[in-house]
């Protein structure tokens, strides 16, 4: 048979109980939070026709389809040096500690003590030695949510904190792209004017040859003089374009000049031709890729929750509290074991008066809400309107590509037959350098376009997102490494 057990309550027990009922009773309130999500006014299908260039490849997969091996070099370089980079990676990092901080304030916290003593503490006493090893623990009881409205808003900025990551990667590989391209396209155009150039000399040499000869007028001789001069002018502003250009990329990707130019060569290359990649039909679709209008809709859901963390400061707060101990104590004498134990107090904060405070803290947090609604609203718009002008600006060189292909094949062949004319005493030379001119800046035209139609798809390339999904927000972003490029 079981032993008889008798039960008081003591008065201190009935107003522990009171207050245990307070609390369950409290948790059953709940912090009323404006929205955390914001819809969006988006147009159902773009104002722009969509880019259709054959084979289409995936955005992720944009750099590594385009061959060129020392653009992806570049790229992985650019990762590494880059401070945007790096100070996004630091953002993140102090996101995710002040994640692990805001769910560690829902379980309760233990701390341990362990003290060892001997010494005499009394004359003509033998000496004493005493350890003791306690444990307290503490937890405060989220009666209205406020520590997990906290929690929530640290993940989001967490997951806010991993979409800029991949933003600053994604500015960082458009704009070593835009360098690296503009770099290729002012060598090939300093290829133009030397060889132009080359051409004034000669004209040059030849009209002098044929002053002496009695068969061209001195005007003829100057013309052609000026022409030479004016074409080396041009191509040494070229070749300085060039080395800025190369000073730049050398900037972004901490690379060494010499061992980059040794890499990028001295002749002029062809224009990449860059691999067409789809955009959805869809614009939310387009705009929920873009890694910075995802962090913007995380801080709508941060400054919500700071609009619930502010309203848990006007209701009660219920903390627990307890600790035990033991202690041995040895002397002359037998040895004393000593167990402590208490189990609270069992508090309860009750705001009073703070001369408005609190209820200011409410206002402004509702304030901050409605201005992060607000960015968000215009991050979307603006994410439209730059996907819209890439495409418009992408099927504008379409356009006039062809035409531009027909000019300067005209062009040429009007410079070929003025040649042959004034070989035959048939064309001055002021007309031969005027069509000349016009050859040469229909090829620099061909050329421009070029290089403005590459910068186009990167222009729509970031516009779209770079190939980053909000399902990889989850992915935990390292130190960029080998082919860390987006």
């Amino acid at each position: 048979m079981f032993p008889k057990t008798s039960w008081r309550v003591t008065p201190p027990l009935l107003r522990l109980y009171g207050v245990a009922l307070l609390a369950i009773l409290m948790s059953g309130c709940a912090l009323t939070l404006p929205p955390r999500t914001v819809p969006t006014q988006v147009s159902p299908q773009w104002q722009a026709p969509l880019p259709h260039q054959g084979a289409l490849v995936q955005l992720r997969q944009w750099w590594r389809a385009q061959g060129d091996p020392l653009l992806v070099e570049l790229q992985d370089a650019a990762q590494e040096a880059s401070p945007g980079v790096a100070q996004a990676n630091a953002r993140l990092q102090s996101a995710r500690a002040n994640q692990a901080a805001a769910r560690a304030a829902l379980v309760p916290r233990v701390d341990a003590t362990l003290a060892a003593s001997r010494g005499q503490t009394q004359p003509a006493m033998p000496a004493a030695t005493s350890l003791s090893l306690g444990a307290q623990a503490s937890w405060e009881l989220d009666l209205v949510g406020a520590n997990r409205v906290v929690k929530d808003a640290a993940d989001a900025q967490v997951q806010a904190g991993q979409a800029q990551w991949h933003d600053a990667r994604v500015a960082v590989a458009a704009e070593v792209a835009s360098t690296y391209f503009g770099l290729r396209a002012c060598r090939r155009q300093a290829d133009i004017v030397a060889r132009d150039a080359a051409s004034r000399q000669e004209t040059e040499r030849l009209t002098a040859l044929l002053l002496r000869a009695g068969m061209a007028r001195s005007a003829d001789l100057a013309l052609s003089q000026a022409s030479a001069a004016e074409s080396r002018k041009r191509l040494t502003q070229q070749n300085a374009d060039c080395d800025l250009a190369l000073k730049a990329l050398v900037s972004l990707t901490a690379l060494d000049e010499t061992r980059l130019r040794q890499r990028l060569g001295t002749g002029a290359v062809a224009a990449l031709e860059l691999p067409g990649f789809g955009v959805a039909q869809v614009p939310v679709q387009t705009v929920s890729q873009r890694p910075d209008v995802f962090s913007a809709e995380r801080d709508v859901v941060v400054a919500s929750a700071a609009v619930g963390s502010a309203q848990a400061q006007r209701w009660p707060r219920l903390t627990l509290s307890g600790s035990i101990g033991a202690l041995r104590y040895a002397s002359t004498g037998p040895e004393t074991d000593m167990t402590t134990w208490s189990f609270g107090p069992l508090a309860l904060s009750v705001p009073v008066f703070d001369a408005g405070q609190r209820a200011a803290n409410v206002v402004a947090a509702q304030a901050q809400y409605a201005q992060s609604v607000v960015t968000y609203r215009a991050k979307v718009r603006a994410a439209v309107r730059e996907v819209e002008e890439a495409l418009v600006a992408l099927q504008s060189v379409q356009a006039r590509h062809g035409d531009t292909v027909l000019a300067l094949r005209g062009y040429t062949q009007a410079l070929e037959a003025c040649t042959l004319r004034h070989q035959k005493g048939m064309a001055s030379l002021l007309e031969l350098e005027e069509t000349r001119r016009m050859a040469l800046g229909a090829e620099l035209a061909l050329d421009a376009l070029q290089l403005e139609r590459q910068r186009a798809w990167l222009a729509l390339y970031r516009a779209a997102g770079g190939g980053w999904e909000p399902d990889s927000s989850a992915a935990t972003p390292l130190a960029p490494g080998p082919s860390a490029a987006p």
